[in-house]
């Protein structure tokens, strides 16, 4: 769902030669979506402006779908750490309205401060890292003793391999590849991963 609510904002801005391929991107973003898609078609730097653009019409895109729906223990364990105050963030590819939409449709809590996204940063490291400056920030902490990077795509491994972190691998549909390409720590949902917390 969320992929063709790109491919479509991509389109309401005029550009037609989409390359659909998103899990080989250079960047796995909305942002390097946008760009790159933009400079193959027009063969020009894209236009000041025309993020917000996408960011807005993105929102109007995925409202035409059914709601996302929430990971299994997603609210559970963001109330869990809430009540443990162990400090934590959200870092995503996707941009700031996109990603806040998705989090109030399943009803998780979240402040904004505490929201990484690829409109700061095209690459996954660059908001990686945002979000742990965020993170500090917002819980007033010059330094984590360790930091656990939670995804479920290898390109979420990747990021956490390339600025050594901790990594934790979610759900079943990658499982396999993650667990191939070094990842450690894998759970079939997040139920299974605050487990290990208790």
């Amino acid at each position: 769902m969320y992929l063709i609510s790109v491919t479509k904002s991509l389109q309401a801005l005029g550009i037609k030669d989409i390359d659909t391929d998103y899990n080989n991107y250079k960047h796995h973003t909305d942002s390097y979506a946008l760009r790159y898609n933009y400079e193959r078609n027009f063969e020009s730097r894209m236009p000041e402006g025309l993020l917000h653009d996408f960011e807005e019409d993105l929102v109007l895109q995925m409202n035409k779908f059914d709601p996302v729906v929430e990971i299994n223990g997603a609210k559970r364990l963001l109330n869990f750490l809430r009540a443990q105050k162990i400090p934590f963030c959200f870092a995503t590819g996707a941009l700031p309205k996109p990603a806040i939409l998705k989090l109030e449709q399943c009803n998780l809590w979240y402040d904004e401060q505490l929201v990484a996204t690829s409109k700061t940063h095209e690459s996954r490291e660059g908001f990686v890292l945002d979000a742990i400056d965020r993170a500090k920030q917002f819980y007033q902490r010059s330094e984590f003793d360790q930091v656990i990077s939670v995804g479920d795509g290898i390109w979420d491994l990747k990021t956490a391999q390339n600025l050594s972190l901790d990594f934790v691998g979610i759900g079943e549909r990658n499982k396999n590849k993650l667990l191939a390409a070094g990842a450690a720590h894998c759970f079939d949902d997040l139920s299974a991963f605050q487990a290990t917390l208790d």
